[in-house]
């Protein structure tokens, strides 16, 4: 047990101070990157920490392509901005986080009890189920970036590619829709910006 911080034996307690540094405060988005790869081995982790996250009606539409390879990469840079190509090119691997349009084939598996009703709600209202898609890869999204940083990895999430392009080109003949770019590996922290501010509590929430 760390003697600093005794609460941790207890049943019902918070991660490590530390531990809510690396992920949160002081976690960064990095555009620079060591020359260190990242395993196959860690890219699974990462997801294999993610899908545990709640989703509505525990649906998973994100899809994710790991670019790793130079063939790979060599596919991905012509659909980058400009800004974007040289810190994506340096990163040993790049997720494409996407999300599936045909999530509800999945439904058995991972919703039996609302399998039937919910799949035929969405069969009739397409609309429905494209935002539920976008809302819950969202959501998977995010975890993906905790779970990363928790494994010990930087990222670096961005939009600035063309969507239609990398549709196309990496989930052609699918269902799947590109959503977010998220560069991993070890960042150069030297090459951190300054903090940008955030919002207060008092700026963003209330208690009612």
């Amino acid at each position: 047990m760390n003697i600093a911080e005794p609460y941790l034996a207890e049943p019902d307690h918070a991660i490590s101070d530390a531990a809510l540094d690396t992920i949160f405060r002081d976690a960064r988005t990095l555009r620079q990157w060591q020359n260190k790869p990242v395993s196959p081995a860690l890219l699974m982790a990462i997801y294999d920490l993610m899908r545990w996250g709640p989703t509505e009606s525990n649906i998973t539409p994100a899809r994710i392509h790991f670019v790793v390879s130079k063939a790979a990469k060599a596919r991905l840079e012509p659909l980058l901005d400009e800004g974007n190509r040289a810190q994506t090119m340096a990163a040993p691997a790049t997720a494409i986080v996407g999300y599936d349009l045909e999530f509800a084939s999945t439904l058995e598996k991972l919703a039996p009890r609302a399998a039937k009703s919910l799949s035929e709600k969405l069969a009739a209202d397409p609309e429905r189920a494209r935002f539920m898609a976008i809302r819950s890869a969202g959501l998977q999204g995010g975890y993906f970036i905790v779970a990363a940083r928790a494994l010990g990895l930087d990222c670096g999430p961005m939009s600035g590619f063309d969507r239609d392009g990398i549709d196309r080109e990496f989930f052609a003949g699918t269902a799947i829709k590109s959503l977010f770019l998220c560069n991993l590996g070890y960042g150069d922290h030297g090459s951190v910006r300054p903090r940008a501010a955030r919002l207060s509590f008092d700026e963003a929430c209330k208690i009612l």
